[in-house]
């Protein structure tokens, strides 16, 4: 007979809170995230090369950081680190926004643009790696046997609200206030959560790791010499190359190709709300999928959606195609874990779902400068913008046919 799970007695009351300051985190991170090629790109008149480098610079540190933040947090207790982290986002936001401000015009006047802004987002990138391994941390301790898929699932949903009320928050600042103050709302996001964290949360954590930074860089080693691993990195990264694109491609070509006006920080969130609306219907639908299926068919049904606006550009294209996109990875998302098992050795399963978010590193750090140069290479050089949908397509579809010949030398249908 099946226990039932009580929100009060199942999960303990810091659970709660964890989860509320990642929501919160989660809306400032989409918030700027959703406006920040657009603002690189107009308000700051960075190259578009330079946006690039600046998204890859950001979004790399910002996932693979957390090798180095989850190992501190262990040490020194999830509610420190979260101090620290929400600390170093108050600041950093505020000072990327800062550069766009007329406050600080003549501050800015005489100093290179690119790399202030770099320096800027490498301390919110760092404050930024501390957030998932304490509140993940923070689960597994405030959660039991019972309620703990249920406590990963409620994480996860809140991620997608995030990445979906972000947006749409973000257009409303932006059409009121101007583009720059964005980044002041998501510091002040961040700011309360550091008040939030000091008078409510409570460290549930009381097993402090030994394992130093040294060792975890070891770890990575041992990782990344299993040749099989480093490939299945490589393919699912060409998947998230595209995902980011979302972020750095969709606002420029809504922007100059579509409607200048268009809320395109609102059309970017459509994948989020896709997976709050559907993530529990796609569950079900392929539930009996082998994991290497479902990651197949997962990068296929991402891929083809991108045609919809190769052949007829338009919003509503662009909406549903990131819709299918999201549906692609609603497909494989849950299965990613159980995949990587499989592939790790017997003793080592632990350490490789440590590293199991490097493919979304590489990706982002890829991602910036692989997206804007297709944009300035097809858009603007060759007045082709429609065939940017066909690059990100074929991405799509290379990363199935490998992962298919993939499965078929490592016999993972079985």
């Amino acid at each position: 007979m099946k226990q039932s799970i009580s929100l009060k007695t199942d999960f303990q009351p810091t659970f709660w809170v964890a989860n509320g300051m990642e929501l919160f985190e989660r809306l400032a991170y989409y918030g700027q995230n959703a406006v920040l090629s657009i603002f690189l790109r107009d308000h700051i008149q960075l190259s578009i090369v330079d946006v690039g480098k600046i998204q890859s610079l950001f979004g790399g540190l910002l996932y693979a950081l957390p090798i180095i933040g989850g190992t501190i947090a262990d040490k020194v207790g999830f509610r420190r680190s979260f101090a620290l982290a929400f600390s170093l986002l108050t600041v950093g936001y505020f000072l990327i926004g800062s550069t766009g401000m007329k406050a600080f015009s003549e501050v800015y006047s005489t100093m290179n643009l690119f790399s202030v802004l770099s320096l800027w987002v490498i301390i919110t990138a760092i404050g930024g790696s501390f957030i998932k391994p304490s509140v993940l941390g923070t689960v597994a301790f405030t959660t039991n046997e019972k309620s703990k898929s249920l406590g990963y699932a409620i994480y996860y949903w809140l991620v997608n609200v995030g990445a979906a009320l972000g947006p749409a928050i973000a257009f409303a600042v932006r059409n009121t206030f101007g583009i720059e103050n964005v980044f002041l709302v998501s510091s002040l996001c961040c700011f309360l959560m550091v008040i939030v964290n000091y008078f409510w949360f409570y460290d549930t954590n009381t097993q402090k790791y030994n394992e130093t930074i040294v060792e975890k860089g070891r770890q990575l080693l041992v990782v990344l010499r299993n040749s099989q691993f480093v490939l299945f990195l490589l393919l699912f990264s060409l998947f998230w190359i595209v995902f980011w694109q979302i972020y750095i491609i969709i606002p420029l070509y809504v922007k100059d190709y579509i409607n200048s006006n268009a809320p395109f920080e609102i059309i970017s969130s459509a994948g989020a709300w896709g997976i709050i609306l559907f993530q529990l219907l796609i569950n079900r639908v392929t539930k009996g999928l082998t994991a290497s299926r479902a990651i197949v068919l997962g990068f296929l049904v991402a891929s083809v959606g991108w045609l919809l606006p190769a052949l007829s550009p338009s919003i509503p294209t662009i909406i549903v195609a990131i819709v299918i996109f999201s549906i692609g990875e609603m497909i494989q998302a849950p299965r990613y874990y159980e995949y990587i098992a499989t592939i790790a050795p017997t003793n080592q399963v632990g350490m490789y779902q440590g590293f199991a978010f490097l493919p979304i590193a590489l990706a982002y750090a890829l991602g910036g400068i692989f997206g804007t140069w297709i944009y300035q290479t097809v858009a603007i050089q060759c007045q082709s913008p429609q065939k940017i949908w066909f690059v990100l397509s074929s991405i799509g579809i290379c990363a199935s046919i490998g992962m298919i010949l993939y499965n078929k030398k490592y016999n993972r249908y079985s």
